[in-house]
């Protein structure tokens, strides 16, 4: 079972790396793009095992409502928060603001 979750956790960070400066994504939105339509949850597992490696932007990942769910995983009390803004993403209350503008959804037919 450890090589299958290396090699989607693997497969999540191929995306995750192609996160634009700037624009977020959701766990969906990268479960859905790598063909696990129904394993949002897993890539959030994935962003949660990612926070030592600092070629994986898993600050840009959050979840569908725009909501920093994952915020707890960062060292310090808002390092999630301030690496998104200083991107030019404005967060209050744990929400991006303008989430629709900020939204990068990894390109149609294409797997990393």
């Amino acid at each position: 079972m450890a090589d299958t979750n290396d090699n989607f956790f693997e497969r999540v960070y191929a995306v995750a790396r192609q996160i634009p400066f700037g624009k977020i994504t959701s766990y969906g939105a990268i479960a859905k793009h790598i063909g696990a339509a129904r394993s949002a949850r897993m890539v959030g597992w994935a962003m949660n095992a990612s926070h030592n490696r600092e070629d994986i932007p898993a600050h840009r990942v959050v979840n569908r409502k725009g909501l920093l769910t994952g915020k707890h995983h960062f060292d310090g009390t808002n390092l999630m928060q301030q690496l998104l803004e200083s991107e030019g993403i404005t967060v209050i209350d744990n929400q991006i603001i303008d989430f629709d503008k900020h939204f990068w959804q990894p390109e149609s037919g294409v797997i990393y």
